[in-house]
């Protein structure tokens, strides 16, 4: 399913039920989903990823207008509005609520321990405090991980097999999440075995960003990693300009890193982490328990590798890298 399609079902999927509704209502029950996203609502890469969340649910015989009606909102990653937005939703009662991030799960939980929430990417679930273990959450709350720690030893390894120059990288990481702090602690330990001096930036400060991005610049054989975490996503567009003004060589999480114009990104695959979420939704409006379903960790990763940014910055990928990508940008 292409990215145009998915969008597409964002607007067209309600439109498809709405004809249905007045018989429909009649047999089935009406059910009320919440969605919370930490993003704009033009953010293309979210509305692909809620699409594919739509289109499973779909499948799985979910039909907005039918026996489902969605309520979403979009908080572009501002504290008082996801805030604002949590308590919003939570008012509304809803079946479930689908949220991303610690940034929008945590205040949820602050205020509601009753209405069931699906999470399709939180980094460390067990020590944010969003369940009580993986096997068991516990609570009112589970879904997917981000990514486990060790995953991050990864981007380091990335960066000098890209970049073998590069002595010095910048690490855009959240200090305030647990996330934030064991990511960096596992790439530091990584790249002080392969040469490589790493220093924390704090993503949520955008005017600290670019005064660190500056400075690695200006001394040379400088380098930058992306940790996971759903600000790093809000900042994309920042992270991918500096990185090309400052012609860094950047290794990411996320695609849609790549897609903007960065270098390599390597993560799970999001759009399946989504579905999978739709799943999880299902089996909770059929009378599961969040308590009872585990959280799980990614199955599916994806190496993308923008080639034409690596002209731009004179790198010669590896041909070795280049045939371990799952997709090449040309």
């Amino acid at each position: 399913m292409k990215r145009r399609e998915f969008i597409t079902l964002l607007g067209g999927a309600a439109a498809a039920g709405w004809p249905l509704a007045a018989r429909a209502q009649q047999r089935e029950r009406m059910r009320r989903i919440g969605i919370i996203v930490p993003a704009s609502s033009d953010d293309a890469e979210y509305q692909v990823r809620v699409g594919a969340l739509l289109q499973e649910l779909q499948q799985l015989g979910w039909i907005i207008g039918r026996n489902i009606r969605i309520d979403t909102r979009w908080t572009k990653a501002d504290v008082d509005d996801t805030r604002k937005y949590a308590a919003e939703l939570v008012a509304l009662a809803p079946d479930v609520i689908v949220a991303t991030g610690v940034s929008t799960v945590g205040p949820l939980l602050q205020l509601t321990r009753t209405v069931p929430i699906v999470f399709p990417a939180v980094a460390d679930s067990v020590a944010a405090g969003v369940v009580e273990s993986l096997a068991r959450p516990g609570g009112n709350a589970t879904g997917f991980l981000t990514v486990e720690y060790s995953f991050s030893a990864k981007w380091p390894e990335l960066l000098k097999e890209v970049a073998s120059n590069v002595t010095r990288a910048a690490v855009v990481r959240d200090p305030g999440t647990p996330s934030g702090i064991g990511q960096f602690s596992v790439i530091q330990t990584v790249a002080s075995s392969i040469g490589l001096e790493v220093f924390p930036v704090n993503v949520r400060d955008a005017d600290g960003i670019e005064r660190a991005l500056a400075t690695l610049a200006a001394s040379g054989h400088g380098g930058l990693i992306v940790t996971s975490g759903g600000i790093a996503e809000a900042r994309r567009d920042l992270i991918v300009t500096l990185a090309a003004q400052h012609r860094l060589p950047t290794v990411s999480p996320y695609r849609s890193h790549v897609d903007s114009g960065g270098l390599i990104s390597y993560g799970p695959d999001q759009i399946d982490r989504y579905r999978r979420a739709a799943g999880y939704v299902d089996r909770i409006l059929k009378g599961e328990k969040p308590a009872d379903l585990p959280v799980q960790a990614p199955t599916k990763y994806e190496l993308v590798i923008n080639l034409k940014t690596a002209r731009a910055l004179r790198f010669d990928v590896p041909s070795t890298l280049l045939a371990r990508a799952d997709e090449v940008i040309e």
